[in-house]
């Protein structure tokens, strides 16, 4: 992975654990690649094995320890194992990344009860119980120390997405659930604040991964374009004229889970270019 900036990574997250889930590509491999590059060790998890291997690969390139799990993040049994994984090979959870999800563009009148409950299982459920259960262990932790404790003893970090800031046409579904994630963070944040540990989301708009290329395919035959007419429709609208990159996220995620957002809890940092400016 390539890293924007002169000299070697800083190591801001030396010897901490971060679990990632939806880490096996797109954004959330980017996010494990920065977190590993700053010296951490690694639980990744993603429904996809085969890629999570890949990527737990290049991870070890950096001299992290990893150790990956198949996952679906729609099940709170799968995100419990996992958990106790991290906790069974680390010791500990510092760091909690969810980047798993999914999108879906359909007309609104044509969204179907099993498209809505799909989208909702995995971005808004799976967000708000990978918060729960992680965070119950962080806060297991905290009290672990006896009522000492440093001023941050945990971050936690979710994706919401502009689609969350205001409503979709074609993204009823979808922009629910991710305008549900900016308050699931928010009330994550008021109940784990007093354990002293920080909950706050990142919100990207157009970043080149996987998932985009799809989504941007099924945009297309929607609106009757091409795939490279709708992402030039996208990038029009953002003031800095660019579609992001997983470095641009992933630095924006790795600063969220450092020392330096301690006195950050409860924000949803856009990250999209200037797209929106609320």
């Amino acid at each position: 992975m390539k890293i924007k900036g002169d000299g070697p990574m800083e190591k801001r997250h030396e010897q901490k654990v971060a679990l990632v889930f939806g880490a096996a590509s797109g954004i959330g491999r980017g996010v494990a690649l920065r977190l590993a590059a700053e010296g951490a060790h690694l639980v990744l998890a993603d429904i996809n094995d085969q890629m999570l291997l890949e990527v737990s690969n290049e991870c070890t390139s950096s001299g992290a320890r990893v150790i990956i799990n198949t996952c679906d993040i729609s099940s709170t049994d799968d995100i419990r194992a996992v958990t106790a994984l991290a906790v069974e090979s680390f010791g500990r959870i510092d760091i909690m990344v969810n980047a798993a999800g999914i999108v879906q563009s359909r007309s609104f009148l044509e969204v179907e009860e099993k498209d809505w409950d799909r989208i909702i299982a995995i971005n808004q459920k799976g967000t708000a119980f990978a918060c729960q259960i992680v965070g119950a262990q962080m806060v297991r932790q905290v009290k672990a120390l006896k009522g000492i404790r440093p001023d941050s003893t945990g971050k936690i970090v979710n994706f919401s997405s502009i689609a969350g800031r205001r409503g979709r046409m074609f993204q009823l579904h979808y922009a629910a659930s991710k305008a549900a994630i900016i308050n699931i963070t928010q009330s994550a944040a008021y109940a784990l604040a007093e354990y002293g540990i920080n909950v706050n989301a990142v919100s990207p708009s157009v970043v080149k991964t996987p998932l985009w290329d799809a989504h941007i395919s099924q945009k297309a035959a929607t609106y009757g374009i091409t795939p490279e007419e709708a992402t030039d429709e996208m990038v029009q609208k953002i003031p800095l004229r660019r579609i992001g990159t997983t470095e641009d996220i992933s630095a924006a995620v790795s600063f969220l889970c450092s020392s330096e957002a301690d006195f950050i809890t409860g924000q949803t940092l856009n990250v999209d270019g200037g797209f929106e400016m609320n």
